[in-house]
Formats: structure tokens, C-alpha cells, sequence
């Protein structure tokens, strides 16, 4: 069935490509570090308010929100995360954010920053679709909410706008929509799917204690080196022993660091773990298991004192709704047709769900093919990971008013 109020809309698309583009450009150029996104958020109420939006919220030093009420009818939501990563950037492109730093606020340190993950392509699609909306009031009737959210990456940014009373100053949205660009999908595909997404997660600092001595007399020790090593090589059986093949669960030991010389036994060593699970009974049975084995391998060490374990970086599951997410495939499917695909899950994690949890809203989460040579696609987070900037830009801008249309076309 045609919509002849949805092409009205996506017309915008064309008269202001140019603008976007280069706007995207700027975003890419200079990427923020999470909590520190002081620049893109002025930026970002800057072209909002250039657009003719009159009701912006700030949440947060870094959060904006941005509200459209155009008559009787539905409220929709829709987010775009805007922070970078602490890394550097590695690509051939034109526009790329070589040399780009920032102090980060935690360490006093300089360090490289760039937006390795695509959070700048959610900006400016989400800013795009702000416009276009705006633009054609005409054309369909309720409320369109933009959130743009701060410290995705460090899964900070969601709680902390439900913290700065998101859920009390803006009206329930009756569902809440979610895209990331991704190198798993063929380039310029829509790929969602009902159910689990994206994977619950967890990262794990544990210190294990143990008794220091000279190299020459390790008898006299409790070497947590030694310990260490055991731990490790027991987590491996964790995912391979203890979770049912039908399940899918991730445990990496990223990080092991211990001792400052040759022939020092040191008192501790520190480990720091990640979990990765789609089903929460999968992830408590991960973190259970982890507890489990550290404690009687220190215990059967002799160790002075218990290990010690510190939860952080915490992601929840991500699972899209059913009646929300097969309104929004359909429509999906008839307006890009064969580029409309089912996504599989993506062990991959967010904190998109936080806020539409906290409203009590359904919500659905789909991917965005950034790549038109897939084969060859770097992961997010690469230093190589820059989508094409077309047609991944129109795509993702079109898709939010797409996903959008069955709630707001009259």
C-alpha cells in the first residue's frame, strides 16, 4: 500500500543531502569521549534549533532532548548515542578524525578519541529525521521525541538520564526506536528481528590476594601468579561445561596484570573479565560460576584474605518487543523491500533499553549495514571502522521515519 504522506516526508531527504553530509563530517571530525560530549551536545542544540524545534531539554551536562508536538496522536521516541571511544582512528577517507584527542576528565591524560562505533551516523540520521519531520507537519500528527543520549559506550548515559527525571518532565512515548550502524549486515540493510538483540554484559575486576616473597623462596609465598593462571585456565571450561550448547554465552579474561620484577613474587594480581549472554538466567549462571571458581581456587591457594570482585560496565539485555517490532518490519519491508532483513542476535551490548523501561514503553532495536564490501567490513570498535558514508547516512536517516510512520502518519 502506498503512503503518499511517508514519500512527502522522505522528499526532505533529497533537498538537504549535501547539508547533511557535511554535517556528519563535522561529527566525525570531533568525536567526544562519554560524559565529555560537551561539544557535540551544543552542536547538536545548535541545528535543532536552527531547524525551528522550540522545546529542547537539556538532561545532564551532555543529554538533549528534543520534543516536536504536532496535534492529537501518538508520542514516539527515538535515540541516537553520541560519544566516541578513547582510541585513534585509522582510515583513508578524507574526513577522517586523524589527530584527534581530548583530556580525558578521569585520568588528567590526553589521550585519541574517535568515533569507531558510529554514534556519529545516529546523530546526524536522528538530526535528519528531526528535520524532516519538522519540515512536513502536514503530513502526520502526534509527538516526535529525539533523544540523543550521552556515554553509550561506557553504559552510563541512559541511567543517567532517567536519573535527571527523563521518565517526569517528557510524555510517555508509546513506543521507543533504536538503530546502530553495524559491518555484520550488507551494506544499506534494515535488519531487525522480535526477541533478543543484543546481549546482556558485564565486566569484572577481581583482585586476588596473595602472600609476596623473593623469587629464590617461593615456598614462602602465595603466589597469585600461579593462581592467576589456574583461575584462567578453569574459566575456560565455564562456556564449554557448564552452559547447554543451545545457549549462547561469552566469558574472556581481557586483562591479567601482576607483579614489577624477575624475582618478585608480588601480593596481587588483578584480573578483569567479560560476560556476554541472551537469556538472564544464562548471565546469573556466568557470574555465579565466576564467583564460584575464584573462591575455592584462592581457598585451595592458602590465600591471606578472599578475592576481591568489582561489577562494572553493566549492559542489560536488549529485547525488542514483539507487537512493536513486527509493526515497524512491516513497514520496514514495504518501503526497502529486499534490503529489509532479519538480524541476528548481536553478542554486542547496550543500554538503549534503560530509558523505555524506565517509561514502561515497548522498544525496538535494529541494525543498520554500514558496508557495501561486507567481506571485507572492520568490527565496530576497529580503528578502521568507518561506514560508507553513503548510503548509510539516507538509510538510517529514512529508517527512524519509516520505523516512526505506523504511530505518526494520519
Amino acid at each position: 500500500m502506498a503512503h503518499p504522506q511517508l514519500d512527502v516526508i522522505l522528499a526532505e531527504l533529497e533537498h538537504n543531502r549535501a547539508e547533511r553530509e557535511e554535517l556528519y563530517k563535522h561529527f566525525h571530525q570531533h568525536p567526544e569521549l562519554s560524559l565529555q560530549e560537551f561539544e557535540t551536545s551544543a552542536r547538536i542544540e545548535q541545528e535543532l534549533k536552527s531547524y525551528g524545534v522550540e522545546t529542547i531539554y537539556r538532561l545532564g551536562e551532555t543529554g538533549v532532548v528534543a520534543l516536536i508536538e504536532n496535534g492529537e496522536g501518538p508520542v514516539v521516541a527515538a535515540r541516537g548515542d553520541i560519544d566516541a571511544l578513547p582510541m585513534a582512528e585509522r582510515c583513508d577517507k578524507d574526513y577522517a578524525a586523524t589527530g584527534a584527542t581530548q583530556i580525558d576528565k578521569n585520568t588528567g591524560q590526553e589521550t585519541p578519541v574517535a568515533h569507531s562505533c558510529g554514534h556519529d551516523f545516529h546523530i546526524t540520521a536522528l538530526l535528519g529525521a528531526t528535520q524532516a519531520l519538522l519540515n512536513q507537519r502536514a503530513a502526520w500528527s502526534g509527538t516526535f521525541m529525539a533523544v540523543f543520549q550521552p556515554a553509550e559506550e561506557i553504559a552510563a548515559g541512559a541511567q543517567l538520564l532517567v536519573e535527571q527525571g527523563i521518565v517526569d518532565k517528557l510524555p510517555k512515548p508509546e513506543v521507543y526506536l533504536g538503530q546502530h550502524v553495524l559491518s555484520s549486515l550488507p551494506g544499506g540493510a534494515v535488519g531487525t528481528r522480535v526477541g533478543a538483540v543484543m546481549s546482556e554484559a558485564a565486566s569484572i575486576e577481581v583482585t586476588l590476594h596473595g602472600k609476596g616473597s623473593h623469587g629464590s623462596m617461593p615456598h614462602l609465598s602465595v603466589d597469585p601468579i600461579v593462581l592467576g593462571a589456574s583461575i584462567i585456565s578453569r574459566l575456560q571450561s565455564v562456556v564449554a561445561r557448564e552452559i547447554a550448547p543451545a545457549e549462547t554465552a561469552v566469558l574472556t579474561v581481557g586483562s591479567f596484570h601482576a607483579g614489577t620484577k624477575s624475582n618478585i613474587i608480588p601480593e596481587t594480581a588483578v584480573l578483569q573479565l567479560n560476560t556476554r549472554a541472551f537469556n538472564k538466567e544464562v548471565a546469573a549462571h556466568l557470574h555465579e560460576a565466576i564467583e564460584r571458581i575464584i573462591i575455592n581456587e584462592c581457598e585451595a591457594a592458602r590465600c591471606p584474605q578472599p578475592p576481591e570482585f568489582r561489577y562494572y560496565d553493566l549492559f542489560p539485555l536488549t529485547q525488542n518487543e514483539e507487537n512493536a517490532t513486527l509493526r515497524v518490519r512491516a513497514a520496514v519491508d514495504e518501503y526497502f523491500g529486499a534490503d529489509s532483513v532479519e538480524l541476528a542476535p548481536v553478542p554486542a551490548s547496550e543500554d538503549f533499553s534503560i530509558i523505555p523501561d524506565a517509561f514502561g514503553t515497548p522498544y525496538t532495536f535494529w541494525g543498520l549495514g554500514g558496508f557495501a564490501d561486507q567481506v571485507n567490513a572492520p568490527g565496530n570498535h576497529s580503528p578502521a571502522f568507518v561506514p560508507d558514508l553513503q548510503p548509510t547516512l539516507d538509510r538510517g536517516t529514512a529508517a527512524l521515519i519509516v520505523a516512526a510512520a505506523p504511530w505518526l502518519l494520519k
